[in-house]
């Protein structure tokens, strides 16, 4: 990873972002961000790990002053976010957000999650499916795949997730410098798994509602293959994690 082009506030929110060929929605999607603020005058420092993109992504971030990660290549979001993290704890960041460059998560949502954060939470997922969060279209086979790890979730940890595999998130220092070292890599374990991680570190997990928006330009980049492959993956995982943590409910 090269060295970031400079160096960040410790007054400031930091925003990581991982992005691998976002040069299409990244421009708006950063001037949003530079003209965002809350009531109490924080401001959002856009930390952008680019995930060995082919495209002009660094080159955009710097133009609008984040501060640019370059990863050698490819690592897979969850890779992008563990680098980001690692910086944010060298920074000695007292909040993080983690949001995504396509643009498809409102900026203005993430006065929700820091909201949570002050009022005690460690760790905020933002919700597309939680009470007041909108109308989100997701194809019944996913929310069917969905609805199956929130399940999983809840029986694993207590929490009761309507949304464990969204990305939107918000951490406070204590899970910055938890998640630096543990933060998991494979695709989905990226967010399903770190609930487990953070619940079972005994840190307070929340969700508040967030809206979706349309993808404001480039591709996905996981395909079904490897999509399903990581679900069953993490079904497995987290299914034993749930039957480990009832048995020793019980013998306790």
């Amino acid at each position: 990873m090269s060295a970031p082009t400079n160096t960040v506030p410790t007054t400031e929110v930091l925003a990581i972002i991982p992005a691998y060929n976002e040069a299409e929605a990244l421009p708006d999607f950063l001037v949003e961000l530079e003209s965002w603020t809350d009531d109490d005058q924080r401001t959002i420092h856009p930390v952008i790990v680019d995930d060995g993109s082919t495209d002009a992504t660094a080159a955009i971030a710097r133009d609008h002053d984040a501060t640019v990660l370059e990863l050698p290549f490819n690592l897979g979001v969850g890779g992008a976010v563990r680098a980001g993290l690692r910086y944010a704890l060298a920074q000695e960041a007292e909040q993080v957000v983690i949001i995504d460059a396509d643009g498809q998560h409102d900026p203005s949502d993430i006065r929700a999650l820091l909201a949570a954060l002050d009022n005690g939470a460690d760790m905020a997922i933002g919700s597309r499916f939680a009470d007041g969060s909108g109308d989100y279209d997701m194809g019944v086979t996913r929310r069917g795949a969905q609805r199956l790890l929130n399940y999983l979730v809840r029986k694993a940890t207590g929490f009761r997730a309507t949304d464990a595999t969204s990305g939107f998130r918000a951490f406070d220092r204590s899970v910055v410098s938890f998640l630096a070292d543990r933060y998991p890599v494979e695709y989905l374990a990226d967010t399903v798994e770190v609930i487990v991680l953070v619940q079972g570190a005994g840190l307070q997990v929340v969700e508040v509602p967030v809206g979706m928006r349309r993808r404001q330009g480039g591709t996905p980049s996981k395909g079904s293959f490897g999509l399903l492959f990581n679900y069953l993956r993490l079904l497995v995982g987290v299914a034993g994690t749930a039957v480990i943590g009832r048995s020793r409910r019980v013998h306790s």
